[in-house]
C-alpha cells in the first residue's frame, strides 16, 4: 500500500526580500502606499463606472470588471508581503500556501483572458461601429465578462494538482514573496518534471493564447486606423484603445518572462512586484489620465468636489 501522506513539510517560509534587511522598513512604506492607492484608485473607476451615466457602455463595463479584478489580485499577496516585511511573518502553512498558489494563478490568468476580451470589444467598435451595440448587448458583455474566470479558474487547477502532489521534505524557504509554481517546485524532494510541463502547456493557455489573440485583434484595428484618411479620425480612433495598449504592454512584459519559462530564478520576485503591484497601482491612473470620458465623470463626482 501506497504512503497516503507524501509531505513531511508542514509549512513553508517565505524569503521575500529578507537579504535587504536594511531596507525592510522602506520597503513596507512604499508598497503599503501603493496598496492603498490601488484599492482605492481602482474602487474609484468601478465607482465611476457605476455612476457616470456617459460611462454606461460595454468599453467601461470591461474596465470596471478588470478594476474589481486587480483588487482582487493585489489582495492575495500583498497583504502577506507587508506582514512578511514589517513583523518578519515569514510562516505559510502548506494548506495556505497551495490555496494563495491557485487563486493568485487563476487570478492572473483571468487578467489576461480579460485583456483580451477588452482588445476583442475595441476591435468590434472600431471595425463594426454600425452593428456594435447590436452585438454587444447586455448578455453578450456578461458573458463575455464570466467566461476569463470559468476559463482560468480551471487552466490554473492542473498545475497546482501536480505540483500539490509532489512530495515536499525539506528544505521548505521559498525565495519569492508569495507562494508561486516555479519556486514551490524547485523544493520538491521528488521529480518535478510532470509539474514542470504541466505549467509550461498552462502557461502557453494562461498568457500566450491570450497575447497572441491580442495581437490579432491589434493588428486589426492598426489596419483599419490606416485606411481612415483624416488624422483626426485616425487620433479619435486609436485614442479609444491606447490606455487599453498601455496596460496589456506593462502587464505582459513580465507575465511572459517569467512564466514561459519558470525556471524559479532569483529575480523572478522582482519581475513579480511589477505585475503584482505596479501595474494594478498604475491602471487607474492610466485609464484616467489617458480616457477624456473618464476624467470628465471623475470631475462631475460630487465627492471629488471642494
Amino acid at each position: 500500500m501506497e504512503q497516503v501522506n507524501k509531505t513531511t513539510v508542514k509549512e513553508f517560509i517565505l524569503l521575500a526580500f529578507s537579504n535587504f534587511q536594511k531596507y525592510q522598513i522602506l520597503l513596507f512604506i512604499i508598497i503599503l502606499q501603493m496598496y492603498i492607492i490601488s484599492i482605492a484608485g481602482n474602487s474609484a473607476v468601478i465607482t465611476l463606472v457605476k455612476t457616470g451615466t456617459s460611462l454606461h457602455c460595454p468599453m467601461y463595463f470591461f474596465i470596471s470588471v478588470f478594476a474589481g479584478l486587480e483588487i482582487s489580485f493585489v489582495s492575495v499577496t500583498i497583504p502577506k508581503l507587508m506582514a512578511n516585511l514589517i513583523a518578519a511573518d515569514r510562516r505559510i502553512s502548506f494548506i495556505n500556501c497551495f490555496a494563495q498558489l491557485y487563486i493568485f494563478s487563476a487570478l492572473g490568468i483571468t487578467e489576461c483572458y480579460m485583456l483580451a476580451v477588452m482588445a476583442f470589444d475595441r476591435d468590434l467598435a472600431i471595425n463594426h461601429p454600425l452593428r456594435y451595440s447590436s452585438i454587444i448587448n447586455n448578455m453578450v458583455c456578461t458573458v463575455l465578462a464570466i467566461f476569463p474566470f470559468i476559463v482560468s479558474f480551471i487552466i490554473a487547477l492542473f498545475p497546482t494538482i501536480f505540483t500539490a502532489d509532489l512530495l515536499y521534505c525539506g528544505p521548505n524557504e521559498i525565495d519569492h514573496f508569495l507562494c508561486d509554481l516555479a519556486p514551490v517546485q524547485n523544493l520538491a524532494c521528488s521529480d518535478p518534471l510532470i509539474s514542470n510541463l504541466a505549467t509550461s502547456i498552462a502557461a502557453v493557455f494562461a498568457s500566450l493564447t491570450p497575447f497572441i489573440l491580442i495581437l490579432g485583434f491589434y493588428t486589426h484595428i492598426i489596419v483599419t486606423i490606416a485606411k481612415i484618411k483624416s488624422v483626426e479620425g485616425k487620433y479619435k480612433a486609436f485614442s479609444t484603445c491606447s490606455s487599453h495598449l498601455t496596460v496589456v504592454c506593462l502587464f505582459y512584459t513580465s507575465v511572459i518572462i517569467v512564466y514561459i519559462k519558470p525556471q524559479g530564478s532569483h529575480y523572478s520576485k522582482f519581475l513579480a512586484l511589477m505585475y503584482t503591484i505596479v501595474t494594478p497601482f498604475l491602471n487607474p491612473f492610466i485609464y484616467t489620465l489617458r480616457n477624456k470620458d473618464v476624467k470628465e465623470a471623475f470631475q462631475k463626482l460630487n465627492i471629488f468636489k471642494f
